[in-house]
Order: structure tokens, then sequence, then C-alpha cells
């Protein structure tokens, strides 16, 4: 019989209570690389091949963004029922206005992401000032949208698009050194098609967090803060930094970082630092949590639920112009529907219901689940009836597994 040492039986016992205390966020990472490994089996490798991982972020780049805003309005207590709507209805503005009105791409632009601040500050202004519940205001405005979407589109499709409009969502960032070193590298690996810059900024970004998180353990240590354990710490960044790099080089073998990718990427980074490391950030969770004692402490509630609100209106906006430019056309139906996988993605993610809880990264990870599998089941030939099912059904397990583990904390 093994007999451990003190130390030992103390650090395992903090390893265990620390992986129970954050079972819900390594629980979502792990079923995450479970379905991935599940479809990659089923569909005899089609699922990671480059060209699909590249429709995944342009399939789904338009969900993630429409999620960063409506993880913000639900931890602050509220919902958003019309982002699909309000995501159809722009990108039916951006249509007429490029197509039929002739005007310039970048006006047209501004223009839509003004309208879509607009629009979230009508229903934001009912939700925070006359304290109108937001599920009733913005299904009234899910309505509303739909049919001003097929009233300006009059029943029919506008398109197609300039080239430039299209590159918000097809278009590829250029290789820099395609000329060079990556012909090099390419003809070493016996093809011409591997894309240096996306490798080099794949490498760059997992050093940038590997060294974030050796800060942030540093600084918790000089506070006294209990942070997570080493073996969790390198063991989280091997298997999350090695399987960034790993989809970066399927990237770089293909064409590239997609342009909706670095909009993606840079627009999580920023909600993520003003979520975790800022006093807006910390006030809508206190919003979240307990809306009289976040009054009471000074925080200006209705201005900050507004502003949620107009948040959530500027990135459906954005993500109206993404799904725009990918079909290179609007449609009347376009965004029917995309809000239940919005809130789902969220949900799954670990936000709450109640308000006060929930991360970026989380819903994130939510929304490639769901991405994941519909791409996956997609694949594998799977009926839109089924898929419904199954994701309704995973929705409601991730629904009931965050609450079992708050009854068994609590």
């Amino acid at each position: 019989m093994e007999i451990q040492a003190p130390g030992q039986v103390q650090a395992t016992r903090g390893v265990r209570t620390y992986l129970r205390s954050h079972m819900r966020d390594y629980g979502l990472l792990f079923a995450l690389i479970a379905i991935i490994a599940f479809f990659q089996f089923m569909t005899d490798g089609t699922l990671m091949r480059p060209v699909n991982i590249t429709n995944l972020f342009l399939q789904n780049s338009y969900i993630i963004i429409m999620a960063l805003g409506m993880l913000i309005v639900i931890v602050a207590g509220h919902i958003d029922l019309s982002v699909g709507s309000v995501m159809g209805f722009v990108g039916a503005f951006a249509a007429v206005a490029i197509v039929n009105w002739h005007l310039p791409v970048v006006l047209t632009v501004l223009a839509s992401l003004m309208m879509g601040a607009l629009i979230g500050a009508a229903q934001g202004y009912w939700v925070a000032y006359w304290k109108i519940p937001s599920f009733i205001v913005t299904l009234a405005g899910m309505l509303v949208f739909r049919g001003m979407s097929l009233w300006l589109l009059q029943g029919q499709s506008v398109g197609p698009f300039p080239q430039i409009f299209q590159r918000l969502s097809t278009g590829f960032v250029p290789d820099i050194f395609s000329e060079g070193l990556s012909k090099s590298l390419a003809a070493m690996a016996g093809s011409f098609n591997f894309n240096v810059l996306t490798m080099v900024v794949g490498l760059l970004v997992a050093a940038l967090g590997i060294w974030m998180g050796l800060r942030a353990r540093a600084r918790n240590r000089a506070y006294g803060i209990e942070g997570e354990p080493a073996a969790f710490f390198w063991g989280r960044n091997l298997v999350v930094l090695g399987a960034f790099l790993f989809l970066m080089f399927k990237l770089a073998t293909f064409r590239g970082l997609p342009n909706v990718l670095v909009t993606m990427g840079v627009l999580i980074v920023i909600y993520a630092f003003v979520t975790e490391n800022t006093v807006i950030g910390r006030r809508i969770y206190a919003l979240g949590g307990n809306t009289k004692a976040a009054k009471l402490s000074g925080i200006k509630t209705e201005r900050l639920t507004f502003l949620s609100f107009v948040n959530m209106g500027v990135l459906a906006a954005l993500a109206g112009l993404i799904f725009a430019a990918r079909l290179n056309t609007a449609t009347p139906k376009a965004g029917y529907g995309l809000e239940l996988d919005v809130i789902a993605a969220v949900f799954i993610g670990g936000a709450s219901m109640a308000g006060g809880s929930g991360k970026i990264m989380g819903a994130v990870v939510g929304a490639f689940i769901m991405g994941v599998m519909n791409n996956g089941m997609s694949i594998m030939g799977i009926g839109i009836d089924y898929q419904q099912v199954i994701k309704g059904l995973v929705l409601l397990a991730a629904v009931i597994f965050d609450v079992y583990n708050k009854q068994k904390q609590g």
C-alpha cells in the first residue's frame, strides 16, 4: 500500500476541490473536445478538414458575435428575442442601400451599425426606464423587424453585392510572406498552399496566452489569492493552445485567416477584457446579481441596462452585415430563428437565466458546441427534424447540469 506524504495528500485534495468548484468550466471544455472527436470519427475525418474548418468559422461567426452581446444582456438580468429579426432587417437595409440606392459600401456599413444602435436604444429605453419586461419588448421587436424586412425587400431577395462588401465574410487576410518564406516552407512540405502568416499569428497568440496566464498567477500570489493549481494551469493551456495551434495549422494549409475570424477574435478579446477587468464589467454582474443592491450602491442601473441593449443592437447589425455578405444576397427569411441558437449558446456556455453569472469564453465555447453539432450532423446527413430535437436535448442537459452543480455547491 502506497503511503502519500501530507503535502501530497493536501495537493491532491486541493486539485479535487478546485475541479469540483470549476466543474462547469472544465466540463464545457471537455464536452467540446468530446463532441469534436465524436463527429471527427463519425464523418471519417471530414469535420477537421481545412476547408470544413474554414466553413465552420464562416457559418458560426454571426452566432458568436451576437452571443457576445447576448451574454451582456443576460448577465444584466434580461433577454433579447429580437436579435435574429434585427440581423435580417439590417442585412436587408444594407442590400437595398448598396444594390438599389447605389450608396458607397463604407457609408452603408456605418449607417447599418448606427441603425443597429438606434434599434437597441429604442428597445432598451422601454426596458430600462419604463420597466417593461425585456421579454415583451423584444418579442414585439422580433415581430416588428421581421415585418419590416419583408416590407423593405418586397418579399424578394436583393443582391449580389460588390466584392469589397463580400470580403466582410468571405475574404482572407493576405500572406505578407507569400513571395518568400512561405514558398520556401511550402516547397519543403511539397505544397504551395501553406500560409505562413497564419502560423506566425497562431504562435504569437499562443505565446501571449501563456504570458498572460503566468502574469495572472503571479498577481494572484502577490495578493494572497488562491489560484488555479499548477497541474490544471499547464494541462488546460496544453489542451487549449494545442488545439488552437492545430486549427491554425489546418487553416494555414488552406487559404489562411478569414477576415471574419480576425473580427471575431478582436471582439472576443475586447469583451473578455471589459467583463473581467473593468469597472463597468463588474457593475453589469452586480446589476444582474441584485438590481436593488446595485442601485443602492450607486450604480446607475437604468443607464447600464440601456447601454447593454444598445450594444446588443450594434452587434446584431454587424452580424447582419456579415450574414448578408456571406450569402451575397439579402433574403426576407434571413435571421429567422437564429435568436434561439444565440440564446442557447449563451446558456450552454454557463450563463444563468437569473442574471449575474456567465463568461465570454463560455458563450464562445457554447456557440462552437452548437456550430460543431450543426456541421457534424449535416455532414452525416441527419435531417433537420432530428437536429432540432438533439439541440434541444443538449440545451436542456446543459441547464440541468448547471442547476445540479449550483445545488450541490449550495
